[in-house]
């Protein structure tokens, strides 16, 4: 079987997976057994969410449990929900003051399940929700329609748990919608250039909201939007009205806007910038200082004071989210200088990973751009979390406990469940110690709904089982009994190898970003343009962001390139001994797993498959880049002669290696693709690449071995 490009989009329709059911299974003495004489019922009126929810727990019991329930309206629903027989009872607090409990937060539920009926009784419409979905997991976990008889209160550890979306960019269809609030995700994010304008074109902000309230979701703004003015300037208040008042006076019902410096800086007046925007740099001067976006500049607080003026004029309830991620490098003196005179009633987000330094056999390297290899906190985090706490500023992190990173660039999520709980930990300490509240889970490569998403759900509600018990029962759920330790098996030498990854910037824009379909380019001809990978027109990105001319990034916190190039190889080799080792614990996890259930973990280790050659890829041009400064620096030609072979050699590895990865990337259309950048890596890249290095072989080294010829030994 094989899929065309974008036809993973009909898996993510599937939010509730048919067939769960196993009818093998038998009801324990302390369980209910759901059948077709149950009733789900709501209160006559409902809201729409709440409607919506209850359709959805019946299209759950029809998909996946194969049970025709009956969904039906009463007027008192709390004598129904005392006395009822056979019925799942859907309300809220108010609807239900009996069943009320300790629902104090936004989001949680009560859940009581009896021998003749389950009432769920949420905080509100969303808590009801969050207690319906709570059901279903559970049935999930037991795959069959058998609740355990309890009375349990649940509550959310953090919100906003923001994401994008997975199934394209700044799209939202409505099953991906649900699949989101399913996830336990409360909040999604769109790119906003202007009203009803993101990157791709226009979209109806306000019937996205609508459409997102249903499932209990807000809408959060990405700001795209330039800002041209000062503060101080003449007419500042109103350029700003006429571009983010425009905005919330047309969409009042956002919920908040991230504010992040590379997206929206503005012409500071710190003298450590430039003091205008970075493409307004002149091309002919040399830039000694950063641009705005890229500094802590004193002047931030009256820029943001600017935007909470014309935004809460529309929505006073905004939620302003100042983004520190562009400078989390400069001096922590200016940083924290910066987080100390910020407006009191705006948000601090802080991703939670980055800029640490981190020592591998005596090199030290940069954590750059999204990395679940170091679980975090860094050192950056910390300061500034620790300074928000002290001003009582309310704290939100860039965790990407979505699933996924730059690390490889266009998978749908990392398979790391080990690596994601360490990450889960240390955000439940920084919780403790620094109040963080608020989670951003994705960047613009989206969200992903896998078993990653669902362990991630069961860390983020309180009371969950420890992780032990709730890895052991995804694994059965996903697998079977038999194949739970060598699933398990498989989890942790995936999770130990993603360890053994050193994130640098050449890599995450070389070859980790797009993996085997990666040029190796030769050299630069006379008069050419760099070569650029093929691209969607409509890409938000497309290949812009992907450097095709390998070569290490020196920069001043970390070692230099050559020193840093053989450490990474060989870390990189240990990395691939585990994931094969990974690859092989699941096949045999495979054998002993139904039918039903191969397809997904074919997908599951097609998808590792792909990692370990993305992973092979990046070693190739590793060497490949040290191999040419051998070689431009060889005057021997017998000498150039001998390193041309073993460049030979070298490319046709890697030929094998991208013409390996076609079939995965057949299989599964999600592989090779990532929603800002569009397809890279899919079956036509791939074969551009392998005629790319072709062309290295019969055209470009021919060449370099005459112009060889033409010096005398």
């Amino acid at each position: 079987m094989s899929e065309r490009n974008y036809e993973f989009r009909r898996r993510l329709e599937e939010v509730h997976k048919p067939d769960r059911r196993n009818l093998e299974f038998i009801a324990q003495s302390d369980e209910i057994e759901i059948n077709e004489d149950w009733q789900i019922i709501i209160p006559d009126p409902s809201c729409s969410v709440l409607l919506n929810v209850a359709k959805d727990l019946q299209d759950y019991f029809l998909v996946s449990m194969n049970i025709s329930l009956r969904l039906r309206r009463v007027v008192d629903i709390a004598e129904i929900a005392r006395n009822g027989e056979r019925v799942i009872v859907l309300g809220d607090k108010e609807q239900l003051p009996e069943w009320e409990g300790q629902l104090a937060k936004n989001r949680s539920y009560r859940i009581k399940a009896e021998r003749e009926r389950i009432v769920v009784c949420g905080h509100d419409s969303r808590g009801i929700g969050q207690g319906s979905y709570y059901l279903e997991d559970l049935m999930n976990l037991r795959e069959a329609p058998f609740i355990r008889t309890q009375d349990i209160c649940r509550e959310p550890l953090f919100t906003p748990r923001m994401a994008h979306s997975g199934w394209g960019l700044d799209r939202y269809p409505d099953a991906h919608l649900n699949a989101m609030a399913h996830s336990g995700i409360d909040a999604i994010l769109i790119f906003v250039k202007d009203v009803d304008m993101t990157p791709e074109g226009y979209q109806d902000f306000n019937y996205l909201i609508d459409r997102a309230e249903l499932y209990g979701l807000d809408v959060y703004m990405y700001s795209s939007l330039l800002s041209r003015k000062h503060p101080e300037d003449s007419g500042a208040e109103a350029y700003y009205d006429s571009t983010y008042g425009r905005v919330f006076e047309a969409c009042p019902r956002l919920k908040g806007v991230v504010l992040v410096g590379e997206s929206c800086e503005f012409p500071s007046k710190d003298e450590n910038t430039t003091g205008m925007h970075r493409l307004d740099w002149p091309t002919d001067q040399p830039q000694t200082k950063p641009s705005p976006g890229w500094w802590p500049c004193t002047d931030y607080p009256q820029w943001l004071n600017m935007i909470k003026k014309v935004t809460r004029k529309y929505n006073p309830d905004v939620d302003i989210i100042f983004w520190t991620y562009n400078w989390g490098g400069t001096p922590e003196e200016d940083r924290l200088k910066l987080i100390r005179n910020i407006p009191d009633d705006v948000t601090l987000l802080v991703t939670f990973e980055m800029f640490e330094q981190i020592k591998h056999e005596g090199v030290t390297s940069i954590n750059v751009d999204y990395s679940v290899s170091f679980e975090g906190p860094g050192q950056y985090f910390v300061s500034e979390a620790r300074a928000a706490h002290e001003r009582g500023i309310k704290l939100y992190t860039m965790s990407n406990t979505g699933g996924l990173t730059w690390d490889i660039g266009v998978i749908p999520y990392e398979p790391v469940p080990y690596q994601w709980a360490r990450r889960h930990s240390a955000l439940h300490r920084a919780q403790d110690q620094w109040g963080l509240i608020g989670l951003m889970e994705s960047h613009h490569y989206g969200w992903w709904p896998s078993f990653i998403s669902d362990l991630t759900k069961w860390s983020y509600w309180s009371p969950s089982p420890p992780i032990e018990e709730t890895f052991a029962a995804v694994a059965q759920r996903d697998f079977s009994a038999e194949a739970v330790p060598m699933v398990l098996q498989a989890w942790e030498h995936w999770s130990e190898g993603i360890r053994c990854y050193i994130p640098t910037n050449e890599d995450q824009y070389g070859p980790f970003r797009v993996g085997p379909s990666f040029p190796m380019v030769f050299r630069k001809a006379l008069f050419r343009k760099e070569l650029t990978m093929p691209a969607s027109s409509h890409a938000m990105f497309g290949s812009e962001i992907v450097l095709t001319d390998y070569a290490p990034a020196d920069e001043a916190r970390q070692s230099l390139g050559v020193s840093r190039i053989d450490v990474e190889i060989r870390q990189l080799e240990r990395m691939a001994v585990l994931w094969r080792q990974g690859n092989l614990s699941l096949e045999r996890a495979l054998l002993l797993t139904s039918e039903k259930k191969q397809f997904n973990g074919r997908l599951l280790l097609g998808m590792n498959q792909f990692i370990l050659n993305a992973v092979q890829t990046t070693i190739h041009v590793k060497h490949w880049w040290k191999l040419k400064q051998r070689l431009f620096n060889e005057p021997s030609p017998q000498i150039a002669g001998n390193i041309l072979e073993e460049m030979e050699a070298l490319l046709l590895k890697e030929i094998d290696n991208a013409e390996a990865t076609i079939p995965l990337v057949e299989f599964d259309s999600r592989l090779g693709w990532e929603p800002s950048m569009e397809y890279m890596t899919d079956s036509k890249h791939l074969r551009w690449k392998i005629a790319q290095v072709r062309s290295v072989l019969d055209n470009e080294f021919p060449d370099y071995r005459k112009s060889l010829a033409l010096t005398e030994s």
